[in-house]
C-alpha cells in the first residue's frame, strides 16, 4: 500500500515532468525606468531554458539560459533591433529575480510573478 505522502509526491513530480518544462511570466524594466517589458520564461528538466519578452517601446527579445547551480542561471538575449547582452538570475524554484545588460543599458527582472 502506498502512503498518502508518497502518492502526493509522485503526483506532483508527474505534473512537473509532464512535458518536462515549466513556463513562468517575466516582468522587468531598464534601471532608468524608461523601458518596461513582459514575456515568458520556459525552463526544461535538463536545466536549460528560453525567454521571450516584448518592451513598451516595441522591442522584442529572445534568449536562452542554463542553470549553473541548482539556484543560479545565466544566459544571453538577442533583440530585433540588434541589441544583445548577458543576464543572470537567482531562482527559488518557480520564482526568481535577475539582472542583465542590453548594449550597455542595465535592466532588472522578476519571473514567476
Amino acid at each position: 500500500m502506498i502512503s498518502v505522502r508518497k502518492f502526493i509526491s509522485i503526483t506532483l513530480l508527474s505534473a512537473l515532468c509532464s512535458g518536462c518544462s515549466v513556463t513562468a511570466a517575466v516582468k522587468g524594466q531598464s534601471t532608468d525606468g524608461r523601458e518596461k517589458f513582459e514575456g515568458t520564461a520556459t525552463g526544461y528538466a535538463d536545466g536549460s531554458g528560453t525567454l521571450e519578452i516584448k518592451s513598451n517601446r516595441g522591442r522584442t527579445c529572445t534568449g536562452t539560459f542554463v542553470y549553473v547551480t541548482y539556484r543560479d542561471g545565466e544566459g544571453t538575449f538577442t533583440c530585433n533591433d540588434g541589441a544583445s547582452g548577458p543576464f543572470r538570475f537567482v531562482s527559488t524554484g518557480t520564482k526568481g529575480t535577475g539582472t542583465g545588460n542590453l548594449n550597455g543599458r542595465q535592466f532588472t527582472f522578476t519571473f514567476g510573478v
